[in-house]
């Protein structure tokens, strides 16, 4: 079991009686994650940048030992970034691609993967193509096995999609994928730190994510996994001293590993954070974590079935923590204001975010309430009756 009051006295954004439901979008990190990163930005004022980071070095190389910790995997595999969304175009712009070659996205794909996928067709000749959902709103994993064949070179997948509580088979169409030669790229970014993920079971090449959502680390961090075996055959899009070394006027030898995938210049301060962010949950019990975050969400979705005018919009048979609404009568941006003003947050989704789903589900924009394991039953009433209100008038 959770320590509530410990959880609750270690989050100074609760204070003040407020209700959060936005850590889809950018969550309130625990005390610890702050301190760390203004203790070292101070350090950085006294000393300057390049003493302060040498004396962290050790505590720098333990934040990928954690990530590779809570994923299942190890620190050679792990590579620090400032986005999810940055991990996922380094590695997607690193797959070779020729004329003809395809790349599968799912009907669930963000919108950032999605532009950078057909940006990416367009400067080599490959296609982009969708897999579609089955009738519970899933990627349709009999569907994608009878859409691969051998030019099929890349296939996004989509963990937990950003406008709602679905949660897709990616451990399935993973193998499916794996079994025609086809690399796996798995963006984790509504995942990671409210899902369990472990990439040897799911057996994905890649996994994107990001350390502001669930994970409740600062903005501007973010990590990529790619299995080892895959990433000493890969060449990035993109090199500089870090993720190469220059060894001739005219030669350059990669780093080993996923270090290939970084560059030397990072916010220190941000993934110190990142990593003590990491450690909060891994100290915390992330079993416990992610069995809060599913029972807060369930909770919500029963209370807010019973709201006249109110419709739950998650799709698929298992759930994240993400609760998808929208009600009649009532604009999404006016509500989620409304709202605000009585000390509750949540988020507007757009279809410009997901726009195979939302144009697919004629959705123009929905709310996003998203509990995670420091939002108690009280809160989510207190929400519920503030909609009512707001909603009944």
């Amino acid at each position: 079991m959770l320590d509530f009051a410990a959880i609750t006295a270690a989050t100074p954004g609760l204070a003040d009686g407020k209700v959060f439901l936005d850590s889809a979008g950018s969550s309130l990190p625990p005390r610890i994650v702050t301190d760390t990163v203004i203790a070292h930005l101070r350090r950085e004022a006294d000393i300057g940048g390049y003493r302060a980071a040498n004396e962290r070095l050790d505590d720098l190389a333990a934040v990928k030992t954690s990530i590779a910790t809570l994923i299942g995997a190890t620190p050679d595999t792990i590579a620090l970034s400032d986005s999810a969304t940055r991990s996922w175009a380094d590695f997607a712009y690193s797959v070779p691609l020729r004329p003809g070659d395809r790349v599968l996205i799912s009907g669930a794909d963000y919108a950032s993967n999605a532009i950078a996928a057909l940006q990416r067709a367009a400067a080599t000749g490959a296609v982009v193509e969708r897999i579609p959902s089955d009738d519970t709103g899933r990627l349709d994993t009999a569907a994608l096995a009878n859409m691969l064949d051998e030019r099929v070179r890349l296939v996004s997948l989509q963990h937990a999609p950003t406008n709602g509580g679905l949660v897709n088979p990616v451990a399935e169409a993973t193998r499916i994928a794996k079994q025609a030669g086809a690399i796996v790229l798995l963006d984790a970014c509504q995942s990671i730190g409210q899902l369990p993920i472990d990439v040897i079971e799911l057996g994905v090449d890649a996994l994107s994510a990001t350390g502001r959502k669930w994970l409740r680390g600062p903005r501007g961090t973010g990590f990529l996994y790619v299995r080892n075996e895959l990433a000493h055959t890969m060449e990035p899009a993109r090199l500089d001293l870090h993720s190469a070394t220059w060894t001739g006027p005219t030669d350059y030898r990669l780093a080993d590993g996923a270090q290939r995938f970084e560059f030397w210049e990072c916010d220190v301060a941000a993934r110190l954070g990142l990593g003590a962010a990491v450690d909060y949950l891994l100290e915390l019990g992330p079993a416990e974590a992610y069995a809060a975050v599913a029972a807060g969400a369930e909770y919500l979705r029963e209370a807010m079935a019973d709201l006249p005018g109110v419709t739950v919009r998650d799709l698929g048979t298992e759930h994240s923590g993400i609760v998808s609404f929208t009600v009649d009568g009532h604009d999404p941006d006016q509500l989620r204001d409304r709202l605000a003003e009585h000390a509750v947050t949540v988020t507007v989704s757009r279809a410009t975010s997901a726009l195979l789903d939302m144009t697919e589900r004629a959705l123009p924009a929905i709310l996003r309430a998203s509990p995670h394991y420091f939002v108690s039953r009280s809160d989510l009433d207190r929400f519920v009756a503030t909609l009512a209100t707001l909603t009944q008038r």
